[in-house]
């Protein structure tokens, strides 16, 4: 058994996708982000940097203690060898998976979390920030589309580097973009929103936080994601 500790942002949707492709067994420990629950000495203990998702397999491969993992990226890569599924063998194939793995990790999702902070959530709307980081995203759209121009999916089958890119294009409207721009990058998009485990994923949000529609809607919300110094590291 799998713990998940999870709530549904796009970094968590990476791993929920993944878990329901594979049919792995599974178990949702809620964290409340807008709450304050990635700062319990608990989740602490499993996620040093104080952010979700992050997993505790009971069941490890080489049949010892518990083995716990932070950051989606590394969590991704985890369960494709635990399973042998969606991170090939195959020494080339695996690289073009973890390199866009990588490049999603380091880029896509950065870029696309500091558009939706100035454009959304920041208090003071600041023209450059914004202008710089819708551009940017703009960018990265670009990119996925020409690597997709002659290719299904990102590394060719269907693999953990396209479950960790695509939730970060769902919010494609939030983040300022059109898809029908990037005709290549819309076709996979709407190949793998069809894909039943990624309906049963999302199907998770509602279950798990029925105010995800209102977003980080409470000045102590934004307090406690936007506020963060080493202070909140406990033991710090």
């Amino acid at each position: 058994m799998i713990d998940l500790h999870y709530w549904p942002t796009p970094n968590g949707h990476k791993i929920t996708m993944f878990l329901e492709e594979t049919g792995l067994p599974y178990r949702i420990v809620p964290v409340n982000i807008g709450k304050g629950e990635q700062f319990t000495p608990d989740f602490l203990a499993i996620a040093p940097n104080n952010r979700m998702p992050a997993i505790v397999d009971h069941a490890p491969a080489d049949g010892g203690a518990p083995i716990s993992i932070f950051e989606s990226g590394a969590i991704l890569t985890y369960l494709g060898e635990k399973t042998g599924k969606f991170l090939s063998t195959d020494i080339r194939v695996r690289f073009d998976t973890l390199q866009w793995l990588f490049w999603q990790m380091g880029g896509l999702g950065p870029m696309a979390g500091q558009n939706h902070h100035f454009a959304v959530y920041a208090p003071e709307k600041l023209p450059y920030a914004i202008t710089r980081y819708v551009n940017e995203t703009n960018r990265l759209y670009g990119v996925l589309n020409k690597r997709l121009a002659d290719r299904a999916f990102l590394a060719g089958d269907y693999s953990i580097a396209d479950m960790a890119s695509y939730p970060w294009i769902v919010p494609w409207k939030r983040q300022g973009q059109n898809l029908d721009d990037f005709p290549h990058l819309r076709r996979w998009f709407e190949a793998i929103r069809a894909r039943p485990a990624t309906e049963r994923a999302y199907a998770l949000t509602d279950k798990i936080n029925p105010n995800a529609s209102a977003g980080i809607s409470t000045d102590e919300a934004r307090k406690v994601l936007f506020g963060q110094t080493a202070a909140v590291v406990k033991g710090a």
